[in-house]
């Protein structure tokens, strides 16, 4: 059983050594919470969904289902206090050590040169989980369908989610008549 400060200990390296946060935290969780056996690399494409449609901020939720997954409501509480607790501190060492510096034309360009890094790093997990997911011609339609709809024409992710699970609960009434008709 994983011990709750192993728990602590991955969560806090996550936390501190991910610029960016949020998306650019899915490689490194990813490739701690899969390498060390303590969710399947099936397990985590849910992981993110569940952790995108809960409210909050991506990371946290992320720690908070691997968190329960791994030893319940405590684990996922450790794990959140491990993802949170050395973003909290660096950016109060960061605002203090700054705080005259902020129209600095040398500390803008540093953080205008970390943007295509933070790109990069949500881009790489994204295609990997798109290529494990669409595993038929429909569901790779079905993603380029949705990056088109939301990306370039601006319609918000919550009309396409209805449409397609209501959608998909249609399909699956339907393959299930034809099941029951089929087996009679």
């Amino acid at each position: 059983m994983v011990s709750y400060w192993q728990i602590f200990l991955v969560f806090a390296k996550i936390g501190a050594f991910t610029i960016g946060g949020g998306m650019a935290m899915i490689p490194l969780i990813q490739n701690e919470i899969v390498r060390r056996g303590w969710l399947k690399e099936d397990d985590f494409p849910d992981i993110i969904a569940l952790s995108q449609s809960a409210p909050g901020l991506l990371a946290v939720n992320i720690s908070i289902f691997t968190g329960y997954k791994l030893r319940g409501t405590k684990g996922s509480i450790v794990a959140t206090i491990g993802s949170v607790l050395p973003s909290v501190l660096i950016i109060l060492l960061i605002a203090m050590a700054f705080a005259g510096y902020q129209d600095n034309p040398v500390i803008i360009r540093i953080f205008k040169g970390i943007r295509p890094v933070v790109v990069a790093l949500i881009a790489v997990p994204m295609l990997q989980m798109a290529r494990k997911s669409c595993r038929k011609w429909w569901s790779y339609l079905l993603a380029a369908s949705v990056l088109v709809l939301v990306g370039i024409l601006k319609v918000s992710p919550i009309y396409i989610l209805i449409v397609v699970i209501v959608v998909f609960f249609a399909i699956a009434k339907y393959n299930d008549k034809i099941r029951r008709n089929g087996s009679r």
